[in-house]
């Protein structure tokens, strides 16, 4: 009897150890599986580093050596990269060595020896939308064709080329700034004028109204792609096409390879336009009864989110003192002239809009004043001026638009969801958004309000900070 219980026991030990023995051996798979997917899933050959190379890349620029660590995960993969993504809104492509670029045909030919595949590429910092990339031509980089005679040079330069797109949405002053000027200060500013522009999809009255500071980041006259003869082939040492994106109208100087920041930018601006005034600190004895006071200059707006009493705001601001002035910023606005005025303010106020970009000519210590129409925009406004604001040494405020304030209050009914309910406007999506909060939208600041806000402001520059 007692043999017999040893003989059972002993059978549900061996079944024990069998049910733990392949339970192991289950886990082990698991664990191999999920090594193999972290490690082998990525393809070879793409143009872009997978999500953990990505990661890793992200690491490497963090130290400035973005393209070293795109090259090495590449030549890993047996394949030499020359194209990567420098954020989730730009790719850049660069190579060195005999590089020919076809501009007629956006087609740059590269020596075999830097690369044995095509790249494709299209130059504008806006990639993650559609409707900006539908006016953004696309850019092939391949190498020499295999036995024939690469093309013929008819134009030779000793400095690099930056191949960049004026296509998207550019014509709003906000665009041109976030999309290409600061993109492209970012990429150009470490050649110290030594590098010259190719400018793709090109616009000729865009080249003009930005020639000061085109004329700043190159010693050299630009080429515009889209002009270019049939046959011409011009020829570089080395060549970048594209250009880093790193946040709304700012500057990670952490990603630059020499730490520049929004404020060599902004020196970079003043430089180019010769503006006065790097800080908003009044001039002269705070006892001279000639020194100048305080200037508020108001961005006014006609179609869509115009102030409806801008005579009663520059009265009662004049009330508190201020100097007064209005400008109207339009596509064909001189922007010499509008960055000098810009640069005299010490206060800006404006509803959101493209007019706010100017804040890049305010000088250090200058504020900015945001009026954000109603609907819950704040987060349009933040994210557009509010975050860039302090980078640029501005010192932000924002005005938010009650509902006894919007022209929206005569439009609809009292219990309506524009009015009631605008988180449920906004999840219809943009369009919806934007045509009734942004398009059809005027504002009439209560006065009252204002004023405080005006006070406030005041208590923020340095003319305060002076006589205190």
């Amino acid at each position: 009897m007692k043999s017999h219980r040893s003989a059972q026991k002993a059978a549900v030990h061996r079944k024990t150890g069998n049910a733990l023995f392949f339970l192991a051996m289950l886990m082990a798979l698991c664990v191999l599986s999920l090594l193999k997917a972290r490690c082998f899933s990525a393809p070879l050959g793409r143009s872009l580093p997978a999500a953990d190379a990505q990661e890793h890349a992200e690491m490497e620029r963090s130290k400035g050596s973005a393209t070293a660590a795109a090259e090495s995960e590449a030549e890993a993969a047996g394949n030499r990269a020359i194209c990567f993504e420098t954020s989730k809104r730009s790719d850049v492509c660069e190579a060195q060595g005999d590089i020919r670029i076809h501009g007629s045909g956006h087609t740059i030919f590269l020596d075999p020896s830097i690369t044995d595949r095509e790249w494709k590429t299209r130059p504008y910092c806006r990639k993650h939308d559609p409707p900006a990339m539908e006016n953004v031509k696309e850019w092939a980089m391949r190498p020499f064709p295999g036995g024939d005679v690469p093309p013929l040079c008819t134009a030779n330069y000793s400095v690099p080329a930056l191949v960049f797109s004026i296509g998207g949405f550019t014509g709003n002053l906000f665009h041109d700034f976030t999309d290409v000027i600061v993109p492209l200060f970012v990429s150009s500013y470490r050649f110290n004028g030594e590098v010259r522009f190719v400018i793709a999809d090109a616009k000729p009255w865009w080249v003009s109204k930005f020639a000061l500071i085109l004329r700043r980041l190159s010693k050299y006259d630009v080429i515009d792609a889209r002009s270019e003869e049939a046959e011409a082939v011009r020829c570089f040492p080395r060549v970048v096409v594209g250009l880093s994106f790193h946040k709304e109208l700012g500057v990670d100087s952490s990603r630059t390879p020499t730490g520049y920041s929004a404020a060599d930018f902004k020196a970079m601006l003043r430089e180019a336009y010769g503006l006065e005034r790097k800080t908003a600190a009044p001039a002269g004895d705070e006892w001279d009864i000639r020194r100048k006071p305080p200037r508020l200059l108001i961005i006014s707006r006609r179609k869509t989110r115009a102030f409806l009493n801008e005579r009663g705001m520059a009265d009662m601001a004049a009330s508190l003192g201020f100097d007064v002035r209005t400008a109207e910023p339009e596509s064909v606005t001189d922007l010499a002239k509008l960055a000098r005025l810009v640069n005299s303010a010490d206060v800006m106020l404006g509803v959101h809009g493209a007019g706010l970009t100017n804040l890049v000519f305010l000088p250090a210590g200058a504020v900015l004043i945001q009026v954000v129409p109603m609907g819950g925009l704040e987060w349009l406004a933040r994210d557009a001026f509010g975050r860039p604001a302090p980078e640029m040494e501005i010192e932000y405020m924002q005005y938010v638009i009650q509902e006894d304030e919007s022209t929206l209050r005569e439009q609809f009914p009292k219990e309506h969801p524009v009015l009631k309910d605008p988180s449920a406007i906004q999840r219809q999506g943009w369009s919806a958004m934007s045509k009734i909060y942004l398009d059809n939208q005027n504002v009439r600041p209560h006065l009252g309000r204002l004023r405080n806000t005006l006070i406030e402001a005041i208590q923020h520059l340095p003319h305060a900070r002076h006589q205190s």
